[in-house]
């Protein structure tokens, strides 16, 4: 009976499947298959449908089975009206790039590209375009024809279909992007009317091992965000526009023609491709800036975290300002109410203590269009006014800006994230958004942008007690989903405490500096938290890099563990962390060295959580080392070779 039932299966879906074509990643490792399904047998007209499969050893795997495809506009569908009358060649895309911030420093935009060209029943085109790259998928729709007057783009039906029990680690849309990713293996919660999901999305395929990394790149000013839904079923995943807002009622998309959507990425493979994938940047549009040797990342002091307030106080002020000279490190934030500063000297004060410091300030500010209590409110909101705050900021002699309070996803605010960016530059400024979406692939297009936060991070320690419990596990799967797809300004590294405990080691803390990666790296905690530390890790925060030459995931496994290894010209950096309330050990598998010599330096967990120990060891290629971690404890390394070693030492 059951054979009956797959006979008669296979015999519907070849009636109704037409226009059957795949398209190869250039290692041949992803397929990616685009069909149509007719309504009816005697119609040329029907839905578009993606399945894509991963070669597994000498297998292929079903990683998503038939997924809808199509878009609505106010005046006309392209959903399950459109015929095929065109394809391109497939193509290969092949372009190297630099980033200034970010995981890896020399990238490659390399896939495979074939356009597909449709039109809906009354004869209007529609085309979408799909890459294959060798850690993911990438498509977008793409108006061709031309309008003077604007269109309504309202909804799309493009659905991600996964397999029964696959497992999902999925934040709960938020406009902040600001809760955990827990576990699930239904893809529902506890609170079963929020069937609303942020980007990015997590998955492990079923039983199989092949991990799925769901979000999106290279938003314009012509794209609101998007989200999924799950409501109608647990394993389908919908792609919704952005809702209106009670000041923006504008439904979806408004825009000229032609256009494109934004990108629709898919990052799959083990979890080290998703960990080390560069997917949302190769597809996003290349650097604008002519000029960008005024781009400098860092390290930053950051007055908030420990004293739950702004920066009202001078006298406080230019204690941090002093951290940062201590510490080396080459910026301080002056976060809200600046405009208020008393207690022995206003703003230009502190900022030209900073400057006689040899430290580089940044200003905070609210972007005016959400949460209005914090001051200073209403500077950036049009073209003139940011003209004039930016030129007074460079007068002043301030290097950037951390722009706050941002009122949703819809297209009015993806016009003014980029805005601000495109203004900033004019004036050599840098920017961290703040209470803000989260990555879409800006940080390529506009390398002012240093980082992002988008992140439950070390500020709800401030406001719940709630992340003193789950900050471990959290820790150990932010590296799999939100940082991978940008900066992450987490505001990591905090030994005292804030409103809340921290009960993580202080050797997790310290590791937090290389697990987390961040053009802007703000450490949080209070001077004095900082000038307490031993030589060894206080030495190792005052020169661990923010930016990166290349990144390798060692192990991990999200909630649970990580080491992730960064390059920074002759030297390897390794963060661990121990995701769980128990005592763990985690194994470091130096494969990933070049052949030498290396001595490695490690700092870890100690006698109990507020203390470190030290060691000093020499490894090679093909070595591994057992690192004991207490429970929510962690570790961190630098290695380098020993020839190297030894000529600075001589030198």
């Amino acid at each position: 009976m059951k054979f009956i039932y797959l006979s008669l299966y296979l015999f519907i879906s070849s009636v109704f499947t037409i226009n059957a074509q795949e398209i190869l990643s250039p290692n041949k490792k992803i397929k990616v298959i685009i069909a149509s399904k007719k309504a009816t047998d005697d119609s040329c007209y029907g839905q578009v449908h993606f399945k894509i499969l991963y070669k597994n050893k000498l297998e292929y795997i079903e990683v998503m089975p038939n997924s809808p495809m199509g878009i609505l506009r106010e005046d006309q569908q392209f959903t399950d009206n459109l015929k095929l009358v065109n394809e391109s060649k497939t193509k290969q895309i092949s372009q190297k790039y630099e980033m200034i911030c970010g995981k890896q420093k020399m990238c490659n935009n390399f896939g495979t590209e074939k356009v597909f060209k449709y039109v809906n029943s009354n004869n209007q085109p529609l085309n979408i375009a799909f890459r294959v790259y060798n850690d993911g998928v990438a498509f977008r729709y793409e108006f061709t024809n031309k309008t003077n007057s604007l269109i309504n783009i309202v909804d799309e039906s493009t659905t991600y279909v996964f397999p029964p029990a696959t497992n999902r680690w999925l934040q709960s849309y938020t406009e902040s992007y600001e809760d955990f990713f827990p576990f699930s293996d239904t893809g529902k919660t506890a609170n079963s009317n929020n069937m609303e999901w942020g980007f990015p999305a997590l998955f492990k395929v079923n039983n199989n091992p092949v991990w799925v990394l769901i979000s999106e790149a290279n938003i314009s000013e012509n794209n609101c965000a998007t989200k999924l839904n799950n409501s109608k079923n647990s394993d389908e995943y919908k792609v919704n526009y952005a809702s209106p807002r009670d000041d923006f009622k504008q439904n979806g998309i408004k825009t000229i023609l032609p256009w494109n959507s934004q990108w629709h990425t898919l990052i799959i493979g083990e979890l080290s491709d998703i960990v080390e994938s560069t997917l949302i940047t190769d597809v996003s549009e290349p650097n604008k800036l002519k000029e960008t040797n005024w781009i400098k990342p860092g390290a930053v002091s950051w007055i908030y975290w420990a004293n739950n307030h702004g920066s009202k106080d001078y006298e406080k002020v230019i204690t941090y300002i002093d951290l940062a000279v201590d510490m080396k490190w080459p910026y301080f934030l002056i976060d809200w109410e600046w405009d208020a500063m008393s207690n022995g000297g206003n703003i230009i004060d502190a900022v030209n203590y900073a400057k006689s410091k040899r430290i580089k300030p940044i200003m905070w500010y609210n972007s005016g269009t959400s949460w209005l209590e914090p001051t200073p409110v209403d500077h950036l909101l049009t073209a003139e006014k940011r003209a004039k705050e930016f030129a007074w900021l460079n007068k002043i002699g301030v290097y950037g800006i951390k722009v706050d309070f941002f009122a949703g996803d819809q297209q009015d605010m993806m016009k003014y994230y980029i805005d601000i960016l495109k203004d900033a530059a004019k004036y050599h400024i840098m920017v961290n958004f703040h209470g803000a979406t989260v990555p879409r692939g800006w940080a390529r297009t506009y390398p002012n942008l240093m980082t992002t936060e988008a992140v439950y991070g070390a500020e709800w320690y401030n406001n719940k007690p709630i992340l003193t419990s789950k900050a471990a596990e959290h820790n150990t799967t932010l590296p799999f989903t939100r940082n991978v797809i940008g900066s992450m300004d987490y505001t990591p590294v905090t030994f005292s405490n804030s409103q809340h405990p921290h009960i993580t080691s202080f050797a997790h803390e310290l590791a937090l500096s290389v697990v987390f990666e961040s053009g802007f790296q703000h450490f949080a905690d209070k001077p004095e938290a900082y000038n307490s530390l031993p030589p060894d890790p206080k030495e190792f925060l005052k020169n661990v890099p923010v930016n990166w030459d290349k990144t390798k995931l060692i192990d991990g496994y999200p909630g649970e563990k990580i080491i992730i290894a960064r390059k920074k010209g002759n030297r390897w950096y390794l963060g661990g962390l121990n995701g769980k309330d128990e005592l763990k050990t985690l194994k470091i598998n130096f494969e990933f060295l070049d052949k030498g010599i290396f001595e490695l330096k490690i700092i870890k967990d100690g006698k109990d959580d507020k203390s470190f120990d030290t060691e000093v060891m020499q490894v090679q290629k093909g070595d591994s080392l057992d690192v004991k971690c207490l429970s929510k404890g962690g570790f961190v390394a630098i290695l380098e070779k020993l020839d190297t070693v030894k000529a600075n030492k001589q030198n």
